[in-house]
């Protein structure tokens, strides 16, 4: 067995070679495109072991590498900088770097899904980021009426609202502005209503998604999310775990008798979390369960509300991992 490490770049690698008792046999720059690469891994005397950083394209990269190579490991960026946190950096080092982990096998490994899922992840993130657009447009308009002083009436983005927004009297630059700000919005609208209608056709041929909506407050959106970022639930072989990958739980400093715990990490996808806690807060106002829950954490003090919502949005994490695992439907606690 042959350890191959990988510094993958878009135009240039570089690839160091340890035999099977960690020597170092070879260390070239490839220049050139990932075809490249993979011709000359192809090219390579096997069994071999690959290794490379999780980068964009990564899910492309270990398909393409699983057909040619005898194991392929993605390791974790993060992790590696802690690992190798070294005042000298150079694409040779760190090729040789993981080559010795993977020789080692202490690589901190990230899971790759299928291309179905990383696609599916893909649309996910799409249609939030165009909401985000879509909100910024609208503030665009009510920020531009409000500099000329006009007071817009309810249910401005409806269908009445927008034929008044077109006919308001406004400066002949005021109403350019607002033309292009309503091309823009109906641009996102159509472009929402129709990943809106792929996504809800994926979710109802899903049974995780269509298990998940059984909870009270969590709708198809945020079902769809967990489920696509979660994906295997058998990987995580403790709860806590999916926490972490989430990064729900706390920061952690503990040395001897000293513990200390901060705020949430935030690792893991942010979008899982937003639509997380939206479904915990309707969760809350839904569902008795869920909200003794998250006011037996309250106890009583206003303050701890915040606390008290990250709290709850882990707790119904868990359970969703649970569900998944047991195809079992939510369950209203006594």
């Amino acid at each position: 067995m042959r350890f191959v490490g990988l510094d993958i770049h878009w135009r240039r690698t570089t690839m160091c070679i340890l035999d099977r008792h960690g020597k170092q046999v070879k260390q070239a720059t490839i220049r050139g495109g990932w075809e490249k690469v993979l011709a000359v891994v192809a090219d390579l005397p096997k069994p071999i072991a690959v290794c490379y950083e999780a980068s964009c394209g990564y899910g492309h990269l270990h398909d393409r590498l699983s057909k040619l190579a005898d194991r392929v490991v993605v390791a974790h960026p993060g992790q590696l900088r802690l690992i190798f946190r070294a005042k000298r950096k150079h694409d040779r080092v760190d090729a040789g770097k993981l080559a010795k982990l993977l020789f080692l096998d202490e690589v901190p490994p990230v899971y790759v899904p299928s291309g179905q899922v990383r696609s599916w992840r893909q649309l996910i993130e799409y249609r939030r980021r165009v909401i985000d657009k879509r909100t910024r447009s609208k503030n665009g308009i009510r920020t531009l009426l409000r500099s000329h002083g006009i007071v817009s009436p309810r249910g401005l983005w409806t269908g009445k609202g927008r034929q008044w927004l077109r006919q308001v009297a406004l400066p002949e630059l005021g109403g350019f502005q607002r033309d292009l700000l309503l091309e823009e919005l109906e641009q996102f609208d159509r472009q929402v209503e129709g990943m809106t209608r792929l996504l809800n056709r994926m979710g109802r041929g899903h049974p995780g998604v269509v298990l998940l909506q059984t909870i009270p407050g969590v709708g198809p959106r945020t079902a769809e999310t967990i489920v696509a970022y979660m994906d295997d639930p058998s990987r995580f072989s403790q709860a806590r775990q999916v926490g972490a990958y989430f990064g729900l739980v706390p920061c952690q400093d503990a040395s001897a008798a000293a513990n200390r715990l901060g705020h949430i990490t935030r690792e893991g996808p942010p979008t899982a979390r937003k639509l997380l806690v939206e479904a915990t807060w309707q969760g809350i106002r839904q569902s008795e369960s869920i909200r003794g829950y998250f006011e037996r954490i309250v106890g009583g003090k206003p303050e701890r509300r915040k606390i008290a919502v990250v709290a709850t949005a882990h707790h119904l994490l868990r359970c969703m991992h649970a569900m998944l695992r047991t195809q079992q439907a939510w369950r209203e606690a006594a």
